[in-house]
């Protein structure tokens, strides 16, 4: 039976297997090997993730089978959004799900129980930038109602790639 719950500093080692497992999984065959490399070396270790769990305006949850992650997520508020920081808004920065659990609805029951933090914290929208070619991706958020609002940059390694910023306004 799958369970969401949030993660503390002592699931730290299971959170940097899974967020580099999951990173590698959705992006490693469309990314050269150095820039994958460079990107996980900085921002998926130990240190920096105890880092982003310690900001009071950031939030991990694992998607959990038998105790086991299968899946996360991380949403942002305030200051610790990537670009809008209003307070009014929530960012989804990172929802990911292990290849071997995808089509189980685990993506859609993680992005549902982010909407209901965010209305439980009376947030007036939510956002989240998505790789412009992550086709999958993009049509999970339109099928949740997300809508396309502008572009911004995310730098993998040496490769500058273009984000759309999609949003969630009647939540």
């Amino acid at each position: 039976m799958l369970e969401i719950r949030k993660i503390s500093e002592r699931d730290i080692e299971s959170l940097v297997y899974i967020s580099y497992k999951t990173f590698v999984e959705t992006f490693g065959s469309s990314n050269t090997q150095e820039n994958m490399d460079s990107y996980l070396d900085e921002h998926v270790n130990s240190d920096q993730l105890k880092s982003e769990l310690a900001d009071s305006n950031s939030e991990f949850y694992f998607a959990e089978i038998d105790q086991n992650p299968v899946g996360y997520f991380k949403i942002n508020f305030g200051k610790a959004q990537t670009e809008i920081k209003e307070n009014e808004g929530m960012e989804i920065e990172r929802i990911y799900v292990l290849r071997d659990f995808q089509k189980q609805f685990i993506g859609q029951k993680l992005f549902n129980q982010a909407i209901a933090i965010a209305k439980e914290r009376k947030c007036t929208y939510v956002w989240l930038g998505v790789w412009e070619k992550n086709i999958k991706a993009i049509k999970f958020y339109q099928k949740n109602g997300l809508k396309v609002f502008d572009t911004h940059f995310f730098v993998l390694g040496e490769d500058k790639q273009t984000d759309l910023m999609m949003k969630l306004e009647s939540l």
